[in-house]
């Protein structure tokens, strides 16, 4: 008896339904959507890195006064070369700095390009490596323009000063403003020359003695670079050998 009421209650519902001339919409239950609870970081995050960038190294300039014993190539020192058509041969041998001239009557400078100076003192201990006799020298108020000083010696006794200029490129003419013959020169051995530029005046000196003074006025050179000459005679080969140069105040 109880299965019979069960249906015959459900027919009386959809007759109902049917009656009044409606249409039973099926009931649709939404679906809860999960959301994700949100979650409070426990631990702080990484630090940031922060760059920080090398320090810039300043390049220590090359030194105004100083004395170079020629350990190793000399920096900042560039060689110029007065007629001859090879080249000398340049090395570092037992701590000095030699050239090996192969023409007759060839000039080569060595030129300190890192500073001009107007009144300054240079000094250098040379000898040559042969028998044949060169010249050894020194120059200041060196200007590819308006020209320099050049004091020269050779092992045989002699010396003389000069104004040179450049014509061309590889070519120089020499004013001659001393020459002489003078007892403090050493033969065939190695000597210590020096000269202070000092505004007008070229001061001489041979192994430790002052020995003249020249009034230059008339060049009218005021400033240049500084550095070391060396030439052939008719002679060759000729070998010369600079075992330091000084480079200093002027009258040091």
């Amino acid at each position: 008896m109880k299965k019979i009421f069960l249906i015959g209650c459900l027919l009386l519902t959809v007759a109902c339904s049917s009656v009044a001339g409606q249409t039973a919409t099926p009931r649709v239950e939404s679906t809860p959507s999960l959301v994700a609870p949100t979650r409070t970081p426990t631990e702080a995050p990484p630090p940031t890195a922060t760059f920080t960038p090398a320090p810039t190294l300043t390049p220590t300039p090359p030194p105004r006064y100083f004395t170079d014993e020629f350990e190793g190539p000399p920096p900042n020192w560039a060689i110029l070369q007065s007629s001859g058509a090879e080249a000398p041969v340049v090395d570092i041998t037992d701590g000095s700095l030699t050239f090996l001239l192969t023409e007759p009557y060839t000039w080569i400078y060595i030129v300190y390009g890192s500073h001009e100076y107007t009144n300054v003192y240079i000094e250098t201990s040379a000898g040559s490596n042969e028998s044949e006799p060169v010249s050894l020298g020194l120059i200041c108020r060196y200007s590819e323009d308006n020209g320099w000083y050049e004091f020269n010696i050779s092992e045989d006794g002699t010396y003389n000063v000069l104004f040179g200029q450049w014509l061309a490129q590889g070519v120089a003419q020499y004013q001659p403003i001393a020459s002489d013959v003078s007892e403090y020169i050493l033969r065939d051995a190695v000597n210590t020359f020096g000269m202070d530029c000092k505004e007008d005046t070229l001061w001489l000196y041979l192994n430790g003695k002052l020995f003249r003074k020249l009034d230059v006025s008339r060049f009218g050179l005021q400033e240049g670079r500084v550095g070391l000459a060396a030439a052939s005679f008719e002679n060759i080969p000729a070998s010369v050998g600079f075992g330091w140069v000084k480079v200093g105040q002027s009258g040091e």
